[in-house]
């Protein structure tokens, strides 16, 4: 097993403290930014990625090319001192602009009384900017197209794939750190050890990327609104980019897709569901966009506990896998490297810290997954709905009153850190007092109308 590392130079969490030799497994979004916290506290870091590197590399299918960058995500970032240079080419996002099925658009503001908005981020611009501030680190080390093949985490012992190579690479580590992904290797292994629990959840619904192209360099649609063509049981959503293109994501149960099998069907089908969309994606390239690739999976992914011993962590949507619909799963991951980095900081002992990471962070992970759950019905539905607006209206009416008081769900998850399970119980405690209300005003008004219908006809 590698040795402890010791470094006797200064560093942000002071000096003469262990410093360890720690592989991070994944060189994305969470797990470059675990890199940074780490080299930060002076540890040895090796990061492993199984694909190039993405500053080379097209950008990868299957994968959104941009996410909702958001209180949490940004709370991280600002951490590493990059805050600033990603919210600098950001395009805020301050509502969701409904469109309905005739193309007439409403806009439901994130927040009329602070005005806080989201950000949409390139995930591979901003993936770009974490790996080039790990290059300014000379004790992190980037390992691309490196593919965890085995792990024994009781060791510290891994080894790595490489193209071209026929013998695996083998390698050791104090700490294994897994951020790579929904379908994780790292985690993969955690489940063989005792009391381990782990649940996968798939739903009924895919998604298609398609695309609304600039048009004379501009946006077609207004760029600073969260785009939604809520339909019931399925919907779609587009995102701004940098180059004034719209990311339109498709999401529909998968016997939808598979009924539409022919090109005029699914111009049929557009004409019918998102007739204001269509002339701004195109024809042509709707139908090349919409056969070229199958419907991909959504999947929930909850487990504990997320580490073993002082050995092997797991962070990201290796820990919490959610679907995409509150826009938190960037920003949750991040929001792992932030808490993990507050215990470390405390200097205790690394399976007590672990321990206590795993014991903060279960209940809220399950909690967002949950949310985000929800938010695909209110999305694709509830958003169109009376209910919906008189509810948001109330919200935002009791919040403007009394924001110390009362904080919307959507605002506490989004605009706060505020544990996400605390905002679920925040939520119910709201629900509660409104029906509490709702019922004596009801009481009340019968028994005045009652009153005063007795005295009239007394």
């Amino acid at each position: 097993m590698s040795q402890s590392i010791k470094y006797s130079h200064s560093d942000v969490n002071g000096a003469g403290d262990v410093r360890r030799k720690v592989a991070i497994i994944g060189a994305g979004l969470v797990g470059s930014l675990a890199a940074l916290n780490f080299a930060r506290m002076g540890n040895e870091v090796h990061l492993y990625e199984y694909r190039e590197d993405i500053r080379t590399a097209q950008l990868v299918q299957g994968r959104s090319i941009n996410l909702a960058l958001s209180q949490r995500g940004r709370k991280a970032l600002a951490a590493v001192g990059l805050e600033q240079k990603v919210l600098a080419t950001a395009i805020p996002m301050r509502g969701r602009m409904l469109h309905n099925v005739r193309g007439r658009t409403s806009i439901v503001l994130y927040d009329p009384c602070t005005q806080q908005c989201l950000y949409s981020v390139g995930r591979k611009q901003l993936n770009e900017l974490l790996l080039n501030a790990c290059d300014a680190f000379p004790n992190i080390h980037c390992h691309f197209e490196h593919k965890l093949a085995t792990a024994n985490i009781r060791e510290g012992q891994m080894q790595f794939k490489v193209p071209k190579e026929q013998e695996l690479i083998s390698t050791s580590a104090d700490l294994i750190v897994g951020c790579d992904g929904a379908f994780s290797t790292l985690r993969q292994h955690l489940v063989r050890t005792p009391g381990f629990n782990y649940s996968q959840e798939y739903i009924n619904t895919g998604y298609l990327e398609l695309c609304i192209p600039a048009k004379n360099g501009e946006f077609q649609m207004p760029a600073n609104y969260l785009h939604i063509w809520p339909r019931d049981s399925f919907m779609m959503i587009a995102l701004p980019n940098q180059d004034k293109s719209f990311t339109v994501t498709l999401s529909m149960p998968f016997e939808v897709f598979e009924k539409i099998k022919t090109h005029q069907q699914l111009l049929d089908f557009f004409r019918q569901h998102y007739v204001d969309a269509l002339p701004l994606i195109g024809e042509e390239q709707l139908i090349k966009d919409f056969f070229k690739t199958r419907p991909q999976h959504l999947m929930s992914v909850k487990c504990k506990p997320y580490h073993f011993a002082d050995k092997a962590l797991i962070l990201g949507d290796a820990a919490h896998s959610m679907v995409p619909y509150y826009g938190q799963g960037m920003n949750a991951g991040m929001e792992d490297v932030t808490l993990l980095t507050s215990i470390l900081d405390q200097q205790l002992p690394l399976d007590v810290a672990l321990a206590q990471f795993t014991e903060s962070r279960w209940k809220d992970a399950f909690a967002i997954c949950d949310l985000a759950m929800y938010n695909y019905v209110e999305m694709r539905d509830l958003t169109k709905r009376l209910s919906f607006r008189c509810r948001k209206w109330l919200d935002t009416t009791l919040f403007r009153l009394f924001p110390r008081f009362w904080v919307p769900l959507y605002n506490s998850v989004s605009f706060s850190s505020m544990p996400y399970s605390q905002c679920i119980a925040n939520r119910q405690w709201q629900d509660k007092f409104l029906n509490k209300a709702l019922s004596f005003t009801l009481l009340t008004s019968f028994l005045i109308g009652g009153a005063f219908y007795a005295r009239r006809f007394r």
